[in-house]
């Protein structure tokens, strides 16, 4: 039992490969520690051998790179056998853990194109959208990986909809779509800083039509009503000042736009026809 307990609580949070669980068992019958050199690898060592090589370098020695390796060498050898079915998830994992996230991506790739229809294909097109979402960056840089990461998470929704995994990519989509929100939060601040009131509006009304359940909405309800004012388009200042009260009464965000409004000497009120108002009552909201 020393591989079974030393996988348990490594795996990546939503669920784990189904295979490796039986496939555990054949590692601890091939024998002792001394067999496992994770250097060495011959062209002719059975299949089965190399994945319980895999197995002991990822589970026991906590190796996941060398591990991949020998995956890697039994699809290379039988790429169409069981054994390597077996071996090109485990590689995506292993490359996965070692935080090598394209090879994990191109492992993953491959085997939700050969096997589509397999129990684990969910988990593998799961490790791609991961691999892409770990890899997003802070929202000072370019957030190309954050709209990759989106993209991969929504395609496990769309395929495997009644899994586990859909359900783990809907709560990394939230994160995705709080950092491009905060993206666009930030350049949108910076034209304010700049008196590019057009600039600041364009980037805030992405934030309200396009990120709308994120943390950011507040704020951007406010930065409009504040650029609003500069512009003296006072009516949809008082708006975004009445549509930010309406959802939000207790925000701090709301009482500074409340006196925003005041100052100019009108009251939040809003206009129906305005693209604030319409746009939250697109989700049920103003």
């Amino acid at each position: 039992m020393l591989l079974l307990s030393a996988m348990s609580g490594r795996w990546l949070r939503g669920g784990k490969p189904r295979a490796v669980l039986a496939a555990v068992l054949f590692a601890v019958a091939a024998g002792g520690c001394n067999m496992f050199d994770k250097d060495k690898v011959l062209p002719d060592e059975a299949p089965d051998k190399l994945y319980n090589e895999g197995l002991y370098l990822l589970n026991v020695k906590n190796e996941p790179k060398a591990a991949a390796k020998k995956f890697d060498e039994v699809d290379r050898q039988q790429p169409y056998s069981e054994w390597a079915r077996k071996s090109l998830v485990m590689s995506a994992y292993a490359y996965y853990n070692a935080k090598e996230y394209e090879d994990s991506i191109s492992s993953a790739q491959r085997y939700v194109t050969l096997h589509p229809g397999s129990a684990d294909a969910p988990y593998a097109q799961y490790l791609i959208a991961s691999s892409y979402y770990d890899q997003i960056p802070d929202i000072t840089r370019d957030q190309a990986r954050t709209e990759k990461a989106m993209s991969a998470l929504e395609e496990v929704i769309r395929k495997f909809p009644n899994t586990e995994y859909a359900n783990a990519a809907k709560q990394k989509i939230e994160v995705a779509r709080d950092q491009l929100a905060g993206k666009e939060m930030m350049i949108g601040r910076y034209y304010l800083t700049k008196k590019d009131f057009i600039g600041g509006i364009n980037r805030f009304k992405v934030v309200i039509t396009k990120y709308q359940t994120t943390r950011h909405v507040e704020e951007a309800l406010e930065r409009l009503t504040e650029a609003y004012m500069a512009l003296g388009i006072v009516a949809e200042a008082q708006t975004a000042a009445a549509v930010l009260g309406h959802n939000f009464p207790d925000s701090p965000w709301y009482k500074d736009a409340y006196q925003l409004v005041k100052s100019g000497g009108k009251e939040p009120l809003e206009n129906q026809g305005s693209w604030i108002s319409k746009a939250f009552k697109g989700i049920g909201l103003g």
